[in-house]
């Protein structure tokens, strides 16, 4: 997995942007937000009410495509 649940969610937009996409799809439209630049996908996720590690697999299936 080239994602981890620690990586913040800026930096996976900016070296992933085909991950827009799948944010978007789980309801998690922060990439205006401040706290995109410094919360890591974990507690986004959190955040969100989303269980992470689904929307992690998401997220390294969407890179690898």
């Amino acid at each position: 997995m080239k994602i981890s649940k620690d990586m913040d969610i800026m930096s996976a937009v900016t070296q992933f942007p085909e991950t827009v996409e799948v944010f978007e799809k789980f309801g998690m439209h922060c990439f205006g937000c401040m706290a995109a630049r410094f919360e890591n996908i974990e507690e986004g996720a959190g955040a969100h009410g989303i269980d992470s590690e689904v929307l992690l697999k998401a997220l390294n299936e969407a890179i690898l495509d």
